[in-house]
């Protein structure tokens, strides 16, 4: 084979090879988000952040498009997953994930979408910081700080809109609550030593505290 036609034929070679298309799935009878997710390597946050037009994720019908996001195949022929550039949840569990959202709803229920991410970006910035414990988990469970891990209300299911709004506090809305540690309401609250501590924001009832 003569040289040139070598070299076109490796370059059409590579280029199928290392190709990244965009996949999605199609929905079939029986199918679930969560379902969906598991079958593509994707954790349920992952597929719902590619997938911000499914509003209601249990509402869901048969020949719907959903975005898997993209694969990328090796040299040797094997379908790789790559993430998206906006996706940065390396470090976090699914678990850890559906934990803060449990949080977020049992506190910020009542609060603007604004306020739910907030209160997602507190957590995120105890977990970066020296003075408290370094997980997702840690920093929930550590005695004394969240009413619903006292009350229960942190076992309660996570809404779609607390699902997204820690989606989006790992992701692009990361500095809403830039230098907050701790939030409060402060018409009700019993405990007034927050009040000494410098405010960085307000949103809804909530203020929000270095």
């Amino acid at each position: 084979m003569p040289l040139k036609k070598l070299i076109t034929a490796i370059s059409v070679i590579a280029s199928l090879l290392f190709a990244s298309p965009a996949f999605a799935y199609s929905v079939k009878s029986g199918d679930t988000m969560f379902g969906i997710a598991r079958s593509q390597n994707l954790s349920l946050q992952e597929l719902v952040r590619l997938n911000p037009q499914i509003q209601n994720l249990d509402l869901i019908y048969v020949g719907q498009t959903v975005n898997t996001g993209t694969q990328e195949v090796n040299a040797i022929g094997q379908a790789v997953h790559t993430s998206s550039k906006a996706d940065i949840t390396v470090g976090f569990s699914e678990n850890e994930l559906d934990l803060l959202a449990r949080l977020v709803r049992a506190e910020a229920e009542s609060e603007p979408y604004q306020g739910k991410v907030a209160v997602a970006c507190v957590v995120l910035n105890r977990v970066a910081s020296s003075s408290f414990p370094n997980s997702i988990k840690e920093v929930i469970y550590q005695k004394g700080q969240f009413d619903p891990v006292r009350n229960g209300e942190i076992n309660q299911l996570a809404d779609e809109d607390s699902i997204r709004a820690v989606q989006e506090a790992i992701n692009e809305k990361r500095n809403v609550a830039a230098g907050s540690l701790f939030f409060y309401n402060p018409a009700t609250a019993t405990n007034r030593w927050l009040d000494s501590r410098a405010t960085t924001l307000v949103i809804g009832h909530h203020v929000f505290k270095k």
